[in-house]
């Protein structure tokens, strides 16, 4: 929710939609300031409701806080998910899964900052929510390798732990880039090289493996 969506002060909504707006509110204040610079009183008024209303639904700023990294905690597992189920191919499966990172961080209000480069990070709640998205990520990718290769499962384990690392760095890089190249252009080049890399890994007899043709 933008400046442009905020509803007239005063104005009735549903509790749902109550609750999007005040995180979208918060969501940006948060990504301007950061979590300690930030205040109730600046998320209420980019909300356009009074302090009661919002201490309504969040009572206090950590628990707003935390139902945002939470939607982005959870967003990011499930593309990620989403990318590895979307086909059999397995470059088309790296391809997609290195560009559910890009469209992460490209998208959503820099939602991905709450995530990535939080001044919070040292709060356990907050330490322990992203390091189990970051878990749940490499579980996802891990379980597929070992099952569509020969490596044991702690091999499997560190080749997803380096190609979620390339995925969140280089998209964060990309991001901040100077002279950003094209999203899709910059995604093309880190699949190649985790390609490369990876379609040289012993295929496991069992496993529903396809290499597409350029593979």
């Amino acid at each position: 929710m933008t400046a442009s969506d905020v509803p007239a002060r005063g104005q009735r909504l549903p509790r749902p939609a109550r609750r999007k707006q005040l995180l979208g509110a918060a969501q940006e204040i948060f990504v301007a300031q950061g979590y300690h610079a930030a205040a109730m009183d600046d998320i209420a008024e980019r909300a356009g409701v009074s302090k009661p209303v919002l201490y309504q639904h969040f009572p206090g700023k950590l628990e707003l806080y935390m139902a945002l990294l939470d939607e982005h905690a959870t967003s990011l597992v499930r593309r990620v998910r989403t990318a590895l189920e979307s086909t059999s191919d397995n470059r088309a499966r790296v391809a997609a899964s290195v560009a559910a990172y890009f469209d992460f961080v490209a998208g959503n209000g820099e939602g991905f900052r709450l995530v990535f480069e939080s001044d919070l990070r040292n709060d356990p709640a907050v330490r322990e929510r992203v390091e189990r998205m970051t878990a749940d990520c490499i579980a996802a990718i891990t379980e597929t390798i070992a099952h569509d290769t020969g490596y044991r499962a702690e091999e499997a384990q560190l080749l997803s732990v380096g190609l979620t690392g390339m995925a969140e760095i280089g998209a964060r890089w990309w991001l901040s880039s100077e002279d950003r190249l094209a999203k899709e252009r910059a995604v093309e080049l880190l699949v190649g090289l985790a390609w490369r890399g990876i379609s040289g890994a012993p295929l496991h007899p069992e496993g529903s493996v396809e290499v597409s043709a350029d593979g």
